[in-house]
């Protein structure tokens, strides 16, 4: 048995993991998109279509989550000619071809004819499994695999993925050493993404009984997140702020966990403060939401409709007669047309709102348009509620932002082929990044009764996975970084 990494070994996007279970079958553990630095690096486009591995002894996929950087390269592994099964969560498997569907619309055709025979081509591959249920995926060569996929807390249908492996399998070779092996089976649980504590509407990520190898994220390995009251009090602040300058606050926000956590937090804000001014002649009851993302509103439209997995505190809410994702204040874009309109007229008028767009690192999407027309307005204030990985233009906002001497100090950032003047605040808050802090990630592997005999880092950067490596040390025999 070894583990080989196709893609988010070294970086935060692309995440692609193959278990070799024996010489003739293994299996994979997401494949995703790589993006921004990873991209350029080489690490996809040496080897277009961004599949540089043999599939001969793949046998099926596990998807954790559907997340583009997870799930963005299943075109590209299906045109390479993978026929296996996909493995996921019910709710993934309803959102991933809503996600690919549009993904492919950008990224590779318009051709609507060709989308729907891929769409439908994928769907036949989807093996929808429930939380906590053990399921055989195959006997190869004297080893039994079982995959039991576990609540992750980072998106709807977020998991991790424990692969049971069972008889002649069980011989490692490469990387892993024979110490790691228990009795005639080995555990080895992929983390995928996990969840912060007391994140909106999804429960908390619970240790697995045994993980005799751990593949574990370390985004934010360096870092401590704010606490849900004080994250949510700085997004009021935010809020509050970019009112008071009479101008918009843009929110770029992936289509997937963070739109809707964001609406959550701000329904719950506008119900708690409904009597009480934002700013100057503005009550809280009549801040408008502009929410300009079509995938979101679908996305949202299934997490609506998927209410059984929301966590204890959002089903309360419902159950008031409250519509956390779907309230009075928010005005949906849809169509283009709508959707220019809306950032001329802000350009124009400069109108206090708040206006939550895709994609989440700023690297597409419509956030894309409101950045250019918006962000040299001293008025504008930006609010990043997700990581940003090196070489995305979320990342150079951020950093530039950091370096700025003074407001009028003329600062540019590169979008679109153009360049274009940074004059507006910069905010951020991590703990709407839907990522598990490095105390969180200590606590999950503190939690497994029995320390794992080795650690893997992954879905991190340098910095990242070497502190939790420290923080790690005397949970693991091994970890490797």
């Amino acid at each position: 048995m070894e583990i080989i990494h196709h893609g988010g070994r070294y970086g935060v996007t692309g995440s692609c993991h193959e278990l070799v279970v024996t010489e003739n079958a293994s299996i994979l553990v997401d494949c995703g998109l790589l993006q921004g630095s990873d991209a350029r690096a080489g690490k996809g486009k040496e080897h277009p279509p961004f599949i540089n591995f043999p599939l001969d002894r793949i046998q099926g996929l596990v998807l954790t989550h559907v997340h583009i950087d997870h799930c963005g390269r299943i075109p590209h592994l299906m045109g390479a000619g993978f026929q296996g099964p996909i493995w996921c969560t019910e709710a993934s498997a309803l959102l991933l071809p809503l996600v690919l569907e549009d993904a492919v619309k950008i990224g590779i055709t318009r051709d609507e004819k060709l989308i729907d025979r891929f769409i439908e081509a994928m769907k036949k591959r989807l093996v929808p499994l429930p939380y906590g249920t053990w399921h055989k995926v195959g006997s190869w060569d004297g080893a039994d695999v079982s995959l039991r996929l576990q609540q992750a807390g980072h998106i709807l249908g977020s998991a991790y993925a424990e692969l049971r492996v069972q008889g002649a399998g069980c011989e490692v070779a490469g990387e892993l050493s024979k110490k790691e092996l228990h009795s005639n089976t080995t555990v080895v649980v992929f983390s995928g993404d996990l969840g912060a504590p007391y994140t909106p509407l999804l429960p908390d990520p619970a240790p697995p009984e045994r993980a005799d190898i751990l593949v574990l994220e370390s985004t934010y390995g360096d870092r401590l997140h704010e606490g849900r009251e004080q994250r949510r009090e700085k997004l009021r602040q935010v809020i509050v702020r970019a009112l008071e300058n009479r101008g918009a606050l843009l929110v770029p926000a992936f289509s997937i966990g963070r739109t809707q956590e964001l609406l959550y937090e701000i329904e719950s804000l506008i119900t708690e403060h409904r009597h009480d001014e934002a700013a100057a002649n503005l009550p809280w009851d009549e801040l408008e939401i502009i929410v300009d993302s079509p995938l979101a509103l679908r996305i949202t439209d299934v997490y609506d409709r998927l209410r059984h997995l929301w966590d204890q505190e959002a089903t309360e809410v419902a159950s008031q007669g409250r519509h956390p994702l779907s309230f009075e204040q928010m005005t949906v874009i849809e169509g283009h047309a709508e959707h220019k309109g809306t950032v001329d007229y802000l350009r124009k008028t400069a109108r206090p709102c708040v206006v939550i767009a895709a994609g989440g690192m700023c690297a597409g999407g419509r956030i894309v348009n409101y950045l250019k027309a918006l962000m040299g307005d001293p008025r504008t204030d930006i609010l990043f509620v997700g990581y940003q990985a090196h070489g995305t233009p979320g990342r150079d906002i951020l950093e530039a932002a950091k370096t700025r001497m003074e407001p009028s100090k003329q600062t540019f950032i590169d979008l679109d082929g153009g360049s274009y003047p940074l004059r507006a605040a910069v905010h951020s808050i991590s703990g709407y990044s839907a990522h598990a802090d490095q105390r969180d990630l200590v606590n999950f592997v503190r939690g497994i009764p029995v320390a794992p005999k080795s650690i893997r880092l992954v879905h991190g950067e340098e910095e990242a996975r070497k502190a939790l490596a420290e923080a790690l040390t005397e949970r693991a025999g091994e970890i490797v970084r």
